[in-house]
């Protein structure tokens, strides 16, 4: 019941039918009132300097975009990198350092699932969860951060950063603002990023399929799993969705592998921290990020840039 819920708020806010555009409609006195909290807060808070360089890659949509990839991609062209997310669905609340000095240091329960991802790709990187993200700051400098990459900090407007948005390859058909539709800023906030990017222009997914089998089901828990869809092969007999973080049991993977007579289940990385000490034959696909050139060259601009203003400061 409670997958059924989600999806159709998926659909909803993403791609709505009839019904939901009417009731699209009916909400868009709140959405105004949203707005304006989030003009107020925009146009009355001072952004504090932290004194180190911080880098934020968000979103102006609820739902995935590929910060995750793009936050690895940048992070393994930087050194002494810190990276800071609230670790959504992770079943602590406190600031936890995740990873640091080559060694993780929690479980995927405590982290949540991104950050675990994160943690195991990025072996070289600090990798903290907290909903302060100003206590996180502090702690990653203490750890000798010299970059800090800010996980969905574009709103954070009380933090001086560099703003990198990401922009999905096809706009929501859905226009509006919360809780009429998908955005949590205006669009017009685009024009504001010090860095906008668009999948399919500036960069692309690249997915490959490691451990393939003849007959797999793909299982996942990620935000509009259909964007899998074009990356899926011919062996995929069934597709699972549930909904974005959810925390897998080894019985009910099991059920569905027994109910399809599959070879292994299909999965993404992310999923993969939550599933891989079950003991299930499993088949992985592996997503990398191609991005423009001038995409790093802007970020190194910047970190130049912050580098001589803090020179002449000291």
């Amino acid at each position: 019941m409670l997958n059924k819920i989600y999806f159709w708020v998926e659909e909803y806010l993403f791609d709505p039918n009839l019904f939901q555009k009417f009731l699209s409609i009916l909400l868009l006195p709140i959405s105004f009132l949203y707005y304006l909290v989030v003009k107020f807060k925009r146009s009355f808070t001072k952004a504090k300097d932290f004194n180190i360089a911080i880098i934020s890659i968000g979103n102006l949509i609820v739902g995935g975009s590929g910060k995750t990839p793009f936050s690895i991609y940048l992070a393994k062209k930087l050194n002494h990198v810190a990276i800071i997310l609230r670790g959504y669905k992770r079943q602590s609340k406190d600031l936890i350092v995740v990873s640091h000095n080559f060694k993780i240091l929690t479980d995927v329960k405590s982290s949540g699932d991104e950050a675990m991802l994160l943690a195991k790709e990025l072996k070289n990187a600090t990798i903290i969860v907290s909903k302060d993200r100003i206590k996180a700051i502090q702690k990653a400098k203490k750890l000798g951060a010299k970059v800090i990459l800010l996980d969905d900090g574009f709103s954070k407007v009380n933090i001086k950063k560099f703003d990198i948005l990401l922009k999905p390859k096809d706009e929501p058909k859905n226009p509006f603002l919360l809780p009429s539709g998908p955005y949590r800023e205006p669009k017009s906030l685009y024009k504001s990023a010090d860095l906008t990017l668009q999948e399919g222009v500036d960069f692309k997914r690249v997915v490959k399929i490691r451990d393939k089998t003849q007959k797999m089901i793909l299982i996942t828990a990620i935000s509009k799993p259909q964007r899998l869809d074009p990356f899926l092969p011919k062996e995929v007999i069934k597709k699972i969705y549930y909904p974005d973080h959810y925390s897998f049991k080894k019985d009910e993977l099991l059920k569905l592998v027994d109910k399809y007579k599959a070879h292994s289940i299909l999965t993404t990385t992310k999923d993969l921290v939550k599933m891989e000490n079950f003991n299930l034959k499993l088949s992985i696909l592996e997503l990398e990020l191609e991005c423009d050139k001038k995409v790093l060259k802007k970020v190194e601009n910047f970190l130049s840039t912050f580098d001589k203003i803090q020179s002449k400061n000291i």
